[in-house]
């Protein structure tokens, strides 16, 4: 990984929910920064193109304010002229390889779901890390497929960091930790919470004990 940031190994990688008014979206995301989450995805389906170009550069004036790594979702050229540290691409955002080509200094994620096979193209296309997901049933994705807590141990093999996602609340994010995410990603576990910086600080206790050992680097 070529990046001005140092890659964060463990932790929660938090994204932003929907939102239009970018004034509310910095005040939801201020005290959570303050927490220092390992990487902040910029996430924010509806918006034009306008719009998150505009929130993606105040999220990351802001991110670098609290030394938190930016990843934009879906498109890793507004992830470059933002300035952020990476883009997370999906099955309908572009050719991973492609933006490894075009795109060398930035951390490139790709979204996996319940299948190995895609993970092991995605490292071979040039993927950064590997996310897999929905492990619980999910608000964002109602209609995700569901993957088991054994994908991950069998996705160590790979050699890149990965990350869980679905339906991920303090309640239930111990045993994906245990079964070897690096990071969990977690959008309404957080945001959608009573006390939103309680539940951050309570899925980043998680990450308080060592790692845990493997075979890979």
């Amino acid at each position: 990984m070529n990046n001005a940031f140092t890659w964060p190994r463990r932790g929660i990688y938090l994204i932003t929910p929907d939102e239009a008014d970018t004034a509310r979206l910095l005040a939801r995301l201020e005290p959570l920064l303050a927490l220092r989450p390992a990487l902040l995805q910029y996430r924010n389906k509806p918006a034009g193109p306008a719009l998150r170009a505009s929130q993606a550069h105040a999220l990351q004036a802001r991110c670098l304010a609290h030394g938190v790594p930016l990843v934009v979702n879906d498109d890793w050229r507004l992830a470059l002229e933002a300035g952020a540290a990476g883009a997370h691409l999906g099955e309908d955002d572009g050719a991973l390889a492609e933006a490894r080509a075009r795109a060398p200094g930035l951390w490139l994620g790709a979204s996996c779901y319940n299948q190995f096979d895609r993970a092991r193209a995605a490292v071979a296309a040039g993927a950064d890390y590997v996310a897999f997901g929905a492990f619980f049933p999910s608000g964002t994705k109602p209609l995700a497929s569901r993957a088991d807590p054994g994908l991950l141990r069998e996705a160590r093999a790979l050699g890149r960091p990965m990350v869980a996602i679905g339906g991920i609340t303090p309640d239930n994010a111990a045993g994906l930790v245990a079964a070897g995410a690096d990071l969990l990603a977690v959008i309404g576990g957080v945001f959608d919470a009573p006390d939103p910086v309680a539940a951050l600080r309570s899925l980043q206790h998680l990450f308080e004990t060592p790692e845990p050992e493997t075979d890979t680097p």
